[in-house]
């Protein structure tokens, strides 16, 4: 069987049930519409079944969904014999998870003769909250269609949580000023997105970044009193100067003003979980909080400031959540943290210390996450070998030291020029660690993405897929968070940088030529509706493609290889070639996503190139 996430316990038998004249899902009749409904949707793979809560003819009925005690919150025994399917649960969570391996299973029938193999599974997860998280504030805003159909997606790899990621995008009565270009999800919209996850046994968790990543706001004039540095500051890790403020001021006005975001944000959520952020206050204790971070040190100033935030999340009756850099830095603070507040450990590399962290925490007595990443961003094609281990380790810690969750990331840093499904295999990868970590050590990852998020018709297609996410650590690099592809693409081609300067150019012509190699094109057995994926997948390479051809040109100027009208013929076609990637790039935008925040991800991809050549 070839199942995703793994059952803890499957074992097989040599018969088979036979589907011919098996229509009928016999549903216990306290079961809410939910479980109705998910049995409904078995008849997309097997037209004509219907559910009951009668007892149809033993020889007529398909799955019997019955309770049964002891199994757990999300746990499910499934039995498959030849004289039809039981599904035994505890909850109604349980019969859900439980319905979606059946599912799979189902799917997996023959079409001539439809049968599918007997057998017994018994299954719970191994993390309470599984979960991902979407960046929608930089830049990309999914439009309903798409997050629907990844909602459906990650109900099928049984997470049961999804955060949306938000600074601006949000439709605020009162601040269309800082969301008017970004095309915000309004309150209808998130009502509508709760709606979909609940009917799917997703909790829609509330998260709206409240301390540090406010730079959206504190750009325009009528924020700035409440920035800790109003004229802007020099980031820490890239030396260069930002020309408005990232950081609330830790005072009472940026209190009452988170008070008003969450006054209107707030009660559309059902869950009573709230993500406050809290992460990367870049330049606390450099303006505003100057005299006081010096005092106090600016850690002892960054935990009162959440503290008060935390307190006016459960002034709206919500149970806080926060990054956890910050307090992990300084670990003698955190005796002083509440205990109903839960630390979410992030970190997005092969090597985090999440064990580490975890073991703080742990020691601590504090409620935490473990938040590892699918690391598509600043990527373009992916970093799928730093993931794969990264959401490995995060998994393997958080069980030894008692984590409560599992929150697989997606970022979008620096424009989201990563096409979704380059973050395909990191929720994949996430699901099959939260749900099972041990059983998932041999994952068959093409097997999983094809029959998860390609309806198993895009064998061609997922290879690609996983040969592009491979591509950037085939040699290795310094590089953290980022690969040779984005920085080769965003260079304007005047100094090369170190880390560019690293790669010999026999490694950047085998770049090139495994980039000219990967299988972009669909096979007959493949349907037209990939034409989108093959799309961004095509864009993903010729993106990595361009920023190569711009460092190997640099590098060929002035050495003789190229005649000065070859070189000049190149590097007119590079020029010609930005505007094309620039336009594909546009309509594949268009095509997932909302308007907002395309105009910067361009600017981006837009960098200003020499007039002329450059000399080497």
């Amino acid at each position: 069987m070839h199942l995703y996430p793994p059952p803890k316990q499957l074992t097989l038998s040599d018969d088979r049930l036979r589907l011919s004249g098996r229509n009928w899902v016999q549903l216990n009749p306290e079961l809410s519409r939910r479980i109705a409904n998910a049995a409904n949707r078995l008849a997309q793979i097997k037209p004509g079944i219907g559910i009951s809560y009668g007892q149809p003819l033993a020889s007529q009925c398909l799955l019997q969904v019955q309770p049964k005690s002891g199994l757990g919150p999300e746990g499910y025994q499934l039995m498959i014999t030849n004289a039809g399917a039981q599904l035994r649960y505890s909850e109604e969570a349980g019969a859900f998870r439980g319905l979606q391996t059946f599912t799979q299973i189902l799917k997996q029938a023959p079409r001539r003769s439809p049968s599918i193999a007997c057998m017994k599974i018994v299954d719970k997860p191994d993390f309470d909250h599984r979960g991902v998280m979407l960046d929608i504030s930089r830049c990309k805003v999914p439009t309903l269609e798409t997050l629907k159909r990844l909602i459906d997606q990650l109900a099928q790899l049984k997470f049961n949580q999804l955060q949306l990621y938000t600074e601006h995008t949000f439709a605020f009565a009162t601040h269309a000023q800082v969301w008017e270009h970004a095309s915000p999800l309004t309150s209808a919209d998130l009502l509508d997105i709760q709606h979909y996850c609940q009917d799917r046994f997703i909790d829609l968790v509330p998260n709206l970044n409240s301390f540090g990543h406010f730079e959206r706001w504190l750009r325009h004039p009528n924020y700035q009193p409440l920035a800790e540095c109003p004229n802007g500051f020099i980031h820490p890790l890239t030396g260069q100067k930002s020309r408005w403020g990232s950081t609330l001021k830790p005072n009472r006005a940026s209190l009452r003003f988170l008070e008003g975001l969450y006054l209107e944000y707030l009660p559309l959520f059902e869950d009573t979980r709230f993500n406050i952020g809290g992460d990367e206050p870049w330049e606390l204790g450099r303006g505003a909080s100057r005299a006081q971070c010096k005092r106090r040190g600016t850690t002892a100033v960054y935990v009162d400031f959440l503290a008060k935030i935390q307190t006016l999340a459960r002034k709206f009756d919500r149970q806080p959540m926060f990054w956890s850099d910050i307090v992990l830095k300084d670990p003698s603070c955190l005796k002083t943290l509440s205990r109903d507040a839960t630390a979410l450990i992030w970190g997005y590399e092969h090597d985090h210390p999440f064990e580490t962290e975890c073991e703080l925490l742990a020691k601590a007595k504090l409620p935490f996450y473990v938040c590892p990443g699918t690391a598509s961003w600043n990527a373009i094609a992916g970093r799928l070998g730093n993931a794969t281990t990264n959401l490995k380790n995060a998994a393997s810690a958080g069980l030894k030291f008692g984590a409560e969750g599992y929150l697989v990331t997606d970022w979008g840093d620096h424009g989201h020029h990563q096409y979704l499904p380059l973050s395909y295999p990191g929720f994949l990868l996430g699901a099959c660690n939260s749900w099972n970590h041990r059983g998932s050590k041999a994952l068959n990852l093409t097997d999983g993405l094809n029959r998860i998020f390609f309806n198993n018709v895009a064998s061609t297609t997922v290879h690609a897929l996983i040969q592009l996410g491979q591509l950037s650590e085939q040699v290795p690099t310094p590089l953290r968070n980022a690969t040779v592809f984005n920085r080769a693409l965003f260079w304007n081609m005047k100094r090369e940088p170190s880390v560019l300067a690293a790669i010999t150019d026999a490694e950047l012509q085998a770049w090139r030529s495994a980039l000219s190699a990967l299988p972009l094109q669909m096979t007959p057995s493949e349907e037209p509706s990939l034409e989108l994926v093959q799309r961004e997948l095509k864009q993903a390479a010729a993106l990595c493609e361009h920023g190569l051809e711009k460092l190997q040109l640099a590098r060929l100027a002035g050495t003789g290889v190229l005649s000065p009208a070859k070189h000049r013929r190149r590097y007119t076609q590079l020029k010609t070639s930005q505007s094309s990637l620039i336009n594909e790039h546009q309509a594949l935008w268009r095509s997932r996503n909302r308007l907002g925040g395309l105009k910067e991800s361009v600017a981006h991809l837009a960098v200003r190139l020499p007039d002329a050549p450059p000399n080497h």
